[in-house]
């Protein structure tokens, strides 16, 4: 059974095919970890907001979770298989590529200081997510 946030079988037939990691040509080295797997912890990172290394133990190590996403990033892999899974759900009805994001700051305001002050390095709450969250956070429904 599918956890909640994780990708759906509907889903990963889109995706698989964008992710895939190849294995070495001489066969040697460790077999790599389950691209689902991978991608799964990606969204748990970046629904949760949390830490790499704060990863839980049903996914694979953060090393590699985290090294994966960067290479899908780098390759723009990670792009191709979004813009294939946003393309079906327009299709359905599900999706609107023409929405637009906005992203609010946060500023400290101390009662009764006569000019802007920089905060202490406390931060608000986020109310928006930044656009990749928000690029995964429909999958994670």
């Amino acid at each position: 059974m599918r956890a909640r946030g994780e990708v759906t079988d509907a889903e990963w037939v889109i995706v698989e095919p964008w992710l895939q990691f190849p294995r070495r040509a001489d066969g040697r080295g460790r077999p790599p970890a389950e691209t689902r797997a991978v991608l799964n912890g990606v969204l748990w990172i970046l629904r949760t907001g949390a830490q790499w290394r704060e990863l839980p133990e049903k996914y694979p190590p953060y090393q590699t979770v985290h090294g994966r996403y960067q290479q899908w990033v780098r390759s723009g892999q990670l792009g191709k298989a979004l813009r294939a899974l946003a393309e079906k759900l327009r299709e359905e009805g599900k999706l609107e590529l023409e929405e637009d994001f906005i992203d609010g700051s946060f500023a400290a305001a101390k009662k009764g200081a006569s000019r802007w002050e920089r905060p202490s390095g406390a931060k608000g709450q986020k109310l928006w997510p930044s656009p990749r969250e928000t690029a995964f956070l429909w999958l994670s429904r």
